[in-house]
Formats: C-alpha cells, structure tokens, sequence
C-alpha cells in the first residue's frame, strides 16, 4: 500500500490595514515564518482590506515595510480581500441557494434589547432567531446574512492547547456579511484559508472563540479543515495583560526608538516558544528557523521583559562590525553629516562606545562631546569629596604629561600611585568628556590625539581658577 502524500505547509498572515504592524501581530507573523522555513513550507502574506471605511493604504505600506525591515520575506502576496469580492460573493450565494444562510431584518434597537434581556436573566447575549425561519430574499430593508449555526459541540486538537471544545447553542446564528459583496472576518477567513490551501493557521488564543465559527462555516461549505495553533498572549512581567503602550506599539516605532531588526525577531521568537537549550537566549534567525517546534511554544502567557529587549538589543550591537554599525546608525539617520567627514576618526569612537549602547538612539548623546567641547559646571570635576585646590593641582601635574604624549597612560597611572586614583582620573575624564559617565580618560585621549586633549584640559584648569 502506497502512503499518500504528505500535505504541503502553506501558513498565511492576515493583518488588517487598519493601523500600523504592531508588536503582536509582528510575533505571529514571526511564528508563521519560522514554522514555514523550518518544514520547507510556503508563508503567505494576505491583506484583510473588506472594512473600507477604515483601511489605508498607508497602512498597508507600514505592514509591507515593516516586514521587509525584520527579514520576514514573504512567498505569496501581497493578496488581498478586496481584489476577491466575486469569489466571496460566490460562496454567499452558494451558503443562500442551500439555506445555510439568511438575510436578517433586525434593527440595531431590537438586537441591543433582545441582547440586554438575555444579560439581564444572567444567560449568555446571542442572536435570538427571529428572522431564521425568512426564506426571502434580499429586499430594499437594511440587512445583513446570517449563517444558520447549527447547535453541536465542535471538537479541534490544537497543537498548542490540546483537545478543544465548544457548545455551538452558546453563540447563536452569527452574520458573516453585509451584502453579497462584503463578507465579514469570518466568512472571509474560511474562503480565503480554502483558496489558498492554508494547511496550519496559527493565530493568537484571542481569536480562538472564532474558530468553532469557523469550522462550522468550513463544514457547510464542504471545505477540509486547516490545523490550528493559537499562540499564548504576551503578559506584562506581573502576568497581567500587557498594556496598550507596549502591545501596540508598532513596530516602526521599535525601529525608530534603535531596535535592531535582528534583536526584535530574537525577543518575539522567545515570547511564548522555548528552545530546546533553555540557558540560551541569543539566537539569528537562520538558527531559530532550524530549531523551531510548534511543540516548544507554552499554553501559559509570554511575559514581555524590556530590560531583556534592550539587553538582547545591546548584544546585537556588540557583534556588528564597525562599520556596519555606521552604516546602520547612517541608515537610520543618526549620524550628522559633519560627523561622516573623518570616518576613520568615527570607527574609532564606534569600537569605545559600542559597548555602552542599548539602543542605536543611544549613540549620538554618547558620543557628541567628541565632535563639540562639551559643557559642564566646574564642580563636576571634583571627585568626592577631595577640596577643589587638590583637583586643580592634580590637574596642572597631568597637563605635561599629556603634552609629552609618550607613554602617558603609564605616567598618568603612576601619579595615581601617590595622588589617589580618584583624585586623578575623575577630573581627568570629566574634562575630556564633561560627562558623569563616559569611557575612561584614556581611550579618549587616544580618540582625541594630544592637541584637543591638551586643549581640554586646559579648560577644565581655568574653570577650576575662575569658579
């Protein structure tokens, strides 16, 4: 007996053109893509455009960009649902002609009132049939069509929760269109799923009371059944449901707060799915491909840890090369054009800082007091609390030793030796960076060559004198 052969993968994402790509649907894209390239499937790129009234195409370019920008190629689409109205107004009639649908009279008022007496005798809100036995058809009366849900227990096995179960008598006949031509989300979906051979779909658990609608429609129209997988909500780190401030920020607003594209597809990959080294947590995407597993991704929320962002960020910026990096930060318009002139002089400052920056955004307030004479009051300079007198004296000692310039470090060190390390090499670096926090005095004199070093010094000297 020969085996039949094996389904192909084909997964879709769908976002709606409503508002930018954000952060939870940029991770189930990201489950989508790594469980087609890990099983050699197909990702699809679908645009869920039916709701005219709020869609953009300056959306739908965001979501087209935002994508690109993480690395989430897609290898069908971009499709969308408003180029698909004779196929769904196809299975509208075809749900019609078979009375599995209905056009329903009802006013909003009837159905807001029928909903409130429902509420009030403590019984779930649903459609209560009153326009179910209309075999009509459509008249000049506002309507919408009905899909008559027969009352059963759906039962799926979704990869990540198990057996699943629902009582379809809970939710009542559901509209899944405003006319022949405008299909709602879940008549769409199902269509859209069957014509295009999705074989998993897999989804955040906010939409998984959507799927026993879904299957019922599927059922009626004689479609085969996707397998599901409804991916765990992303928690804040008390395990309440993460705020709007984070969840929905897009993911271009990622990118312009110095997120690097890499470090972001690392962060999703680890909301909710665990490799199988559970010590290790920075991965390329090529590895995460490799390793993903359905099978790894957990039932309970993924909590969303932003110190853990900025660090994963700030590993991804260490592994870049120099000049790379500048051509990150130059891409991103980090860099003033002034600043390009001597790019030896940048990479240079790029390998002493690298080490300090978070976030690429980080980088100009980092470095802008190598390229202008920084500004800072003159009791920065003082260390502890060591009298302002010895500070200057200390000061005026290591100004010759930076004049001479060879082996200065060595000679600034030994003055350490009978002056204090503190007393020396704070003010030292203050009047070289004028900042609290900066890389030490010496990789910045090396930076800065021995003139502007002596220059600075020399200021920090008379603001000591002058104060």
């Amino acid at each position: 007996m020969t085996e039949s052969p094996k389904k192909e993968i084909r997964v879709r994402i769908a976002p709606s053109p409503t508002g930018p790509l954000h952060l939870g649907t940029a991770r189930t894209a990201l489950f989508n893509w790594l469980f087609a390239k890990n099983q050699n499937g197909t990702f699809i790129l679908r645009i869920e455009d039916t709701d005219l009234e709020r869609s953009d195409p300056k959306y739908e370019k965001d979501i087209l960009e935002s994508l690109s920008w993480l690395g989430l190629k897609w290898d069908e689409g971009p499709y969308r649902q408003s180029d698909r109205l004779d196929i769904y107004e196809k299975y509208i009639k075809k749900l019609l002609e078979e009375d599995k649908a209905y056009y329903c009279f009802c006013t909003k008022e009837t159905l807001e009132a029928e909903r409130q007496a429902m509420l009030s005798q403590g019984l779930p809100p649903k459609y209560g049939g009153c326009c179910r036995n209309n075999h009509e058809p459509n008249s000049n009366r506002p309507s919408v069509i009905r899909f008559r849900l027969p009352e059963t227990e759906v039962v799926f096995n979704d990869l990540v929760r198990g057996k699943v179960k629902f009582n379809t008598g809970l939710i009542g006949d559901i509209v899944i269109a405003k006319d022949l031509r405008t299909p709602l989300y879940n008549l769409a979906v199902v269509i859209d799923d069957f014509e295009m051979e999705i074989s998993h779909v897999i989804r955040g658990e906010d939409h998984i009371s959507n799927t026993p609608k879904q299957i019922m429609i599927q059922r009626a129209l004689g479609f085969n059944e996707p397998i599901y997988a409804h991916l765990p909500l992303i928690l804040s780190s008390d395990r309440r449901k993460l705020s709007k401030r984070y969840l929905e920020t897009s993911v271009n607003d990622y990118r312009n707060e110095g997120y690097l594209p890499e470090a972001m597809m690392n962060f999703m990959a680890l909301l909710g799915w665990h490799p199988k080294e559970d010590n290790r947590e920075v991965f390329g995407l090529e590895e995460l491909a490799r390793e993903f597993n359905l099978k790894r991704i957990q039932k309970g929320g993924a909590v969303f840890n932003l110190e853990k962002l900025d660090w994963l960020n700030s590993q991804y910026i260490m592994r870049l090369e120099p000049e790379e990096l500048v051509v990150r930060l130059e891409k991103e318009n980090l860099i003033p054009q002034t600043w390009l002139k001597n790019r030896e002089f940048l990479i240079k400052i790029i390998r002493i800082e690298r080490e300090r920056m978070k976030k690429l955004t980080d980088f100009p307030k980092l470095v802008n007091f190598f390229f202008e004479l920084p500004d800072y009051p003159a009791n920065l300079l003082i260390w502890d609390k060591t009298p302002k007198e010895d500070i200057l004296n200390n000061l005026q000692l290591i100004l010759p030793l930076v004049e001479n310039f060879t082996r200065v470090n060595d000679k600034i060190m030994a003055l350490t030796e009978s002056r204090g390390r503190g007393e020396i090499l704070w003010p030292l670096r203050v009047a070289l960076s004028g900042q609290v926090a900066s890389p030490g005095p010496f990789e910045i004199m090396e930076a800065l060559g021995r003139e502007e070093s002596l220059k600075r010094i020399e200021i920090a000297i008379k603001k000591l004198t002058n104060e």
